[in-house]
């Protein structure tokens, strides 16, 4: 009686810690992604173009970057 008393508590306490955890990654996520696009939209888009567009555009000159390093390797 007292293990199964013992197993729940620690079941509850393994929930809480988990949601709490959940609840702080999403939030600093969530900042990072707010300084990035505020990043991305003062100093990294062209005229017109968007932040979702200017990520897309960046990441495909990465990618192209890395195609030719490894070319020329």
């Amino acid at each position: 009686m007292a293990e199964s008393k013992l197993v729940k508590a620690n079941e509850k306490i393994a929930e809480s810690v988990t949601e709490g955890f959940q609840k702080i990654q999403d939030a600093v996520v969530d900042g990072y992604t707010k300084i990035e696009d505020k990043f991305v939209a003062q100093y990294l888009t062209h005229e017109g173009e968007t932040v979702a567009e200017a990520k897309a555009r960046l990441k495909q000159e990465q990618e192209e970057r890395e195609r030719q390093k490894k070319h020329e390797s």
